[in-house]
């Protein structure tokens, strides 16, 4: 029996994320990030200030990946049915039909999507978590694969509205886009600025299907599991998992949700690195990304300017990560070391 690492798609993969990277420069871990999202099966929420080529690298990867692209730009005005569709009146046949909206594509960029009001946010509800839309009793599922990119910006307060918790944790990932170093700078500025480069289709929609159900079979270990699990516990009781100082900070903690997205975000990532297994270093890579917008801190450690990223940094350094050998033993480690591996 053939390794999934083994299929001709997984090869392509290294194809398809090096074509997304000769376009977007300097972005490297945003663009695994929303690889690891595509593979997971999940969705992605993109933070950072303008110019940071967040839409830049939505709009390649739907090239690379192929299948179809909508882009949908959140503002003020915008309402639900521009999302999701809507009813409409044909007057030749005197009755009502289905206009379905411009969620029905495999790659959607739900562009500033701080921008609109939390009626248009909450129409995404269901088509992110179901896969479907249900207007007037009808009910249509989105085509597969598919993947909501958000993209939003931090530092803007006029005219913006924040995410509910509902929705945010309806996102596998959230990622921060910080600026180039000067060398990515540089890199950038010789690269845009005559004939920037177009990217090429890798990947097709079958092809991506594929590699989410080779990433699903990536084999998880019952102490790497637990070790997933307890990350996510020690975020909802600091105190019960041995962070006292932290019971003050947090108001609340990851929901399941984080549970089974450290557990798929790990898998795709040992995916793309060529393993058939999960090892820890998967679950400690990927947890910032799937634990910062699942974490709600209390008003006293806003105050007191604490981040959330303080707060997973201290859970990660803290959970002990499991290290199994050959025979099937573990041995628990004390803080997390990024060198923790499980044998294939």
């Amino acid at each position: 029996m053939s390794h999934p690492t083994e299929s001709p798609d997984v090869a392509l993969l290294g194809e398809a994320v090096a074509q997304v990277r000769s376009v977007v420069v300097g972005q490297d871990r945003l663009v695994e990030r929303v690889f690891v999202s595509l593979l997971a099966n999940g969705h992605c929420l993109i933070e950072g200030v303008p110019g940071l080529a967040k839409t830049l690298t939505v709009s390649t990867l739907a090239t690379v990946v192929g299948g179809d692209f909508s882009r949908l730009q959140f503002t003020p005005d915008l309402v639900p049915a521009d999302v999701i569709g809507t009813r409409i009146w044909r007057p030749t046949r005197e009755e009502f039909d289905i206009e379905w909206g411009a969620v029905f594509a495999n790659v959607v960029l739900a562009d500033e999507i701080n921008r609109a009001p939390a009626k248009v946010q909450s129409a995404l509800l269901e088509v992110m978590a179901e896969r479907q839309v249900s207007i007037a009793g009808q009910t249509r599922r989105v085509p597969e694969p598919f993947l909501v990119l958000a993209t939003q910006n931090p530092i803007e307060s006029e005219g913006v509205y924040a995410l509910p918790e509902a929705q945010r944790d309806r996102f596998l990932m959230q990622v921060v886009v910080d600026h180039p170093t000067y060398e990515e700078e540089t890199l950038i500025a010789e690269r845009m600025g005559a004939q920037p480069p177009h990217p090429e289709q890798v990947l097709t929609p079958e092809g991506v299907q594929n590699l989410q159900s080779l990433a699903q079979q990536v084999h998880v270990h019952e102490a790497v599991r637990d070790y997933a699990v307890r990350l996510v516990m020690t975020t909802r009781d600091p105190a019960a998992w041995g962070l006292p100082e932290l019971a003050g900070v947090v108001a609340l903690g990851a929901s399941p949700r984080g549970t089974l997205g450290l557990l798929a975000a790990g898998r795709a990532l040992a995916l793309m690195r060529g393993r058939h297994f999960l090892v820890p270093r998967d679950v400690w890579e990927v947890a910032p990304e799937v634990l910062r917008h699942r974490i709600l801190l209390s008003y006293e450690a806003m105050a007191d300017g604490i981040e959330v990223s303080d707060v997973v940094n201290r859970v990660l350094g803290h959970v002990a990560a499991p290290a199994v050998v050959p025979g099937g033993d573990v041995a628990w480690g004390g803080a997390v070391s990024p060198a923790l591996t499980e044998a294939g």
